[in-house]
C-alpha cells in the first residue's frame, strides 16, 4: 500500500513497514504547529521534543488513519539508549529501547494490537518481522543501544517466543551516515573495539561512525539473511528530522504492522 509522505519498509509478504518523512505530499496532514513549535513544523510523532501535545496527538492519529489503523493500535516505547526489550501492549509505553509484538497473543479481541513504533532523528531505526508476521518488532539503535546490544538483544527475543531468525525480515530506514556523523577519534576507536563494521571516516576525512553498518553486521551475526539496508541520511536528506543538523527538532518514525 503505497502511501503519500510515507517511505515503505521492505519486510516481505506477510507484515507491512513504514518510515515517516516530515509530511510533504501526504494529504490531510495537521495543521503546521504555531512560533513556539517551529522547530517541530510537519509531522512530528515525538511528545517529549517540547512540540504543543495536541499536534504531536494529531500526527500520530493521521499516521494511524493513513496505515489503516484505529485508535491506540500503534505501540509506542519511552527509548532511553539501552539494551532493553519489552513487549507491545495497548496503552502501555515501556523504558526500552526494542519493542516486540507477539499477535498471537493479541487474539480474536475486538480492536486488537496492531503494529509497534520507533521513534529517531538520527538514530537507527530497525523494523523486523518474522517468516508468518506473526512477531514484529520496532528497534531503536543509536551508538550506545547498537554498542550494547540491542539488535541482539531484539533478535533473541523474537527467536525464543518461536522465530526462525534465517526467515527474519529486518528494514532499516532513515538515519544519519557514516559520512556525516563525526565523532572524536577516541570514540571511533572505542567502538570500533566492540563493533568493528561501525567505524567509518566523514566525507572531510575526520572519524566518524556508520551505526548502520554495525546494525548490520549484528543482524548477520544473529543470523538475520533478509535485510533491507536503506540508502537514506537524516543528514543530508531535508526531508528528515535530523538532530545532528538541525538541534532541537522533532522525530520520524519507523512503524512495522502485523497482518495476521
Amino acid at each position: 500500500m503505497t502511501v503519500p509522505g510515507l517511505l515503505e519498509a521492505d519486510l516481505g509478504p506477510r507484515a507491512r513497514g513504514y518510515f515517516t518523512t516530515r509530511g510533504a505530499g501526504a494529504s490531510r496532514l495537521p495543521g503546521p504547529a504555531d512560533e513556539r513549535h517551529a522547530h517541530c513544523t510537519g509531522l512530528n510523532l515525538a511528545a517529549h521534543v517540547g512540540d504543543d501535545p495536541a499536534h504531536v496527538a494529531a500526527c500520530r492519529a493521521w499516521l494511524e488513519e493513513a496505515v489503516g489503523l484505529g485508535d491506540g493500535d500503534i505501540a509506542w516505547m519511552n527509548q532511553v539508549h539501552s539494551d532493553v526489550v519489552a513487549h507491545a501492549r495497548r496503552g502501555s509505553a515501556p523504558t526500552a529501547d526494542a519493542l516486540v509484538l507477539d499477535a498471537r497473543a493479541e487474539g480474536p479481541r475486538p480492536r486488537p494490537l496492531r503494529g509497534a513504533g520507533v521513534l529517531v532523528a538520527d538514530c537507527v531505526p530497525l523494523l523486523l518481522a518474522s517468516a508468518d508476521g506473526s512477531l514484529v518488532a520496532a528497534v531503536h539503535a543509536g551508538r550506545k543501544g547498537m554498542l550494547d546490544g540491542v539488535v541482539l538483544r531484539a533478535v533473541e527475543e523474537m527467536a525464543r517466543l518461536g522465530a526462525d531468525p534465517p526467515g527474519i525480515s529486518a528494514a532499516i530506514g532513515p538515519r544519519i551516515c557514516g559520512r556525516c556523523y563525526e565523532v572524536p577519534e577516541a570514540m571511533r576507536d572505542e567502538a570500533a573495539a566492540v563493533e568493528p563494521a561501525c567505524a567509518a571516516t566523514t566525507s572531510w576525512g575526520t572519524p566518524g561512525l556508520d551505526v548502520a553498518a554495525g546494525v548490520i553486521a549484528q543482524l548477520q551475526r544473529s543470523g538475520v539473511e533478509r535485510i533491507a539496508p536503506g540508502d537514506w541520511c537524516t543528514a543530508e536528506d531535508g526531508r528528515f528530522f535530523s538532530y545532528r543538523r538541525e538541534g532541537a527538532t522533532g522525530r520520524l518514525a519507523g512503524i512495522v504492522l502485523t497482518t495476521i
